[in-house]
């Protein structure tokens, strides 16, 4: 007999400390009182925006489902750990007192094991499914790609002449007809970008060098935010536009405008004027109006410089400048975010127009 064991033997098994086992029915019911009021609470939290898409109601769906499996598990877990903190506590004087002796309990490791994977597998599969159905083509399909780059989305629209190609691209706001199933094809140019409109619930990562798809069905008439929901750079928090929902009407008829737009007719003056000073206004409140204000377009944006304080006393050459060349001179207190690449995207004449509009309205006296 060793020396541990005649120890043992000549002064027996050390006392237990008091209140060292567990009352497990206890436990057990204020587990259950607790994921009851938290379930209870968490499908009554209004999580999401309004849903404004097809696909937005079975995602909402899944997550109440998930909230009902994975509150009692939180909860639990919860419950153990501060039931054995106050349970268990060592009080003064056991310091020399031994908890109960116990051993390894084959039968409650199977089920604390088989009943997460259970769940895991139910849960992965019903996710599945509900992605199946939500990606699933549809007839009558209309394909927008869209490009992401710091720090602005572009949207680009097929003919209505049928040709296949692609009309003139439009920034800020993305038109959508409702009831019509609509295919994103998603794109950037410099890093990754995630096009995400938190009323249609869907959302994916734009990828440099590849093109990334998802599907939605708008089926609400409004305007909805779009955001980019991957971190991109110092302008992340600025890259936004709105998703602008209209009837199949409005909708052809707005796309008929972008595919033959108006020839342009003279200057008349400047402010809300006709001409160059209108199409500049029309340019500046589709490419610049979200981050600079400007009174004469209605535009409140703060991450840019106000142009009624910054632009006055400046000719159109200047301001041209400005715009084709960002980072050449940046007002104190700002970082250049803005994209170096107007002068590609709007063309000289389009630069020009919004050079001499920004001039006219903001001129001194």
């Amino acid at each position: 007999m060793g020396l541990e064991e005649r120890s043992l033997a000549q002064t027996g098994p050390r006392p237990e400390r008091p209140h060292a086992r567990a009352d497990w029915k206890q436990m057990l019911g204020i587990g259950i009182v607790a994921s009851i009021l938290g379930v209870v609470a968490g499908l009554l939290i209004d999580w999401f925006p309004i849903a404004a898409s097809n696909e937005a109601k079975p995602i909402d769906t899944l997550w109440d489902v998930l909230i009902i499996a994975s509150v009692p598990v939180f909860v639990g877990v919860c419950v153990v750990v501060l039931f054995s903190v106050i349970k268990f506590r060592m009080r003064d004087g056991e310091e020399e007192l031994d908890g109960p002796p116990i051993h390894g309990n084959t039968r409650l490791e199977v089920i604390w094991t088989a009943i997460p994977a259970i769940l895991l597998v139910g849960l992965c599969t019903y996710a599945f499914i509900v992605l199946e159905d939500v990606e699933k083509a549809q007839a009558n399909t209309m394909e927008v790609r869209v490009v992401g780059e710091q720090f602005a989305w572009t949207f680009f629209y097929p003919n209505p002449d049928g040709s296949g190609e692609e009309i003139a691209a439009t920034r800020g706001e993305l038109y959508l007809p409702v009831n019509q199933p609509i295919k994103f094809n998603l794109q950037a140019k410099d890093v990754l970008h995630d096009f995400w409109v938190p009323a249609f619930r869907m959302k994916k990562d734009a990828v440099p060098g590849m093109t990334v798809s998802y599907r939605v069905t708008p089926n609400r008439i409004g305007r909805y935010p779009i955001v980019c929901a991957e971190l991109c750079g110092l302008g992340h928090a600025t890259m936004r536009a709105t998703a602008v929902v209209v009837s199949r009407e409005d909708f052809d008829a707005w796309l008929e405008e972008q595919a033959n737009p108006p020839e342009p007719t003279p200057a008349a003056g400047g402010g809300g004027g006709s001409g160059a000073a209108a199409d500049g206004k029309q340019l500046f409140t589709a490419n610049c109006a979200s981050c600079h204000t400007l009174s004469d377009a209605g535009a409140n944006g703060t991450t840019g410089p106000n142009l009624d304080e910054t632009l006055p006393g400046q000719d159109a050459a200047a301001i041209r400048t400005s715009i084709a060349e960002p980072s050449v001179e940046i007002v104190d207190g700002y970082t250049n975010i803005m994209p170096n690449d107007y002068e590609q995207r709007l063309g000289a004449e389009g630069v020009d127009a919004l050079a001499e509009y920004l001039a006219e309205v903001t001129k001194e006296g």
